[in-house]
């Protein structure tokens, strides 16, 4: 079941009406899961700074099980989700990015027992979060 934020400087008047409709429909078929299990929400009109500038910009978070954590993975999705949020809301690239989260796998957990967000268009980026203690040791 894919959860994917998009938070946004842009107000709410500038966003296409139906950009959370769309965003579901793309992101289902990018993360290649059904329509119905995708859960999306926007927000707008957010006080957001990127790269010290205060401009306009988006950043999407998307979260799923088994289709997002390695970094060929993520490198496709995230091109393909940049494509479509520069469309829908008309910004460059350089004002937009993209923060994937996966499960538990051997792509996603570093071995310091960090999880791995990572982001993909002109640079590569490195996320990193510590992990409770139970989730590394898994069941039992």
């Amino acid at each position: 079941m894919p959860f994917i934020e998009l938070e946004t400087s842009l107000p709410a008047e500038r966003l296409p009406a139906d950009l959370p409709a769309k965003l579901c429909s793309e992101a289902a078929t990018i993360l290649g899961k059904p329509v119905e299990r995708v859960n999306v929400t926007v927000r707008s009109g957010l006080q957001m700074v990127v790269g010290g500038s205060a401009a306009p910009c988006a950043q999407l978070n998307v979260a799923s099980i088994g289709v997002v954590g390695s970094a060929e993975q993520n490198k496709g999705h995230s091109s393909r989700f940049f494509d479509f949020l520069t469309r829908q809301l008309a910004l460059s690239p350089d004002r937009t990015s993209c923060r994937s989260q996966g499960s538990k796998d051997p792509h996603s957990v570093l071995s310091t027992g960090a999880l791995a967000d990572w982001q993909e268009r002109d640079r590569h980026d490195l996320f990193v979060r510590r992990l409770p203690k139970q989730l590394l040791q898994g069941p039992g």
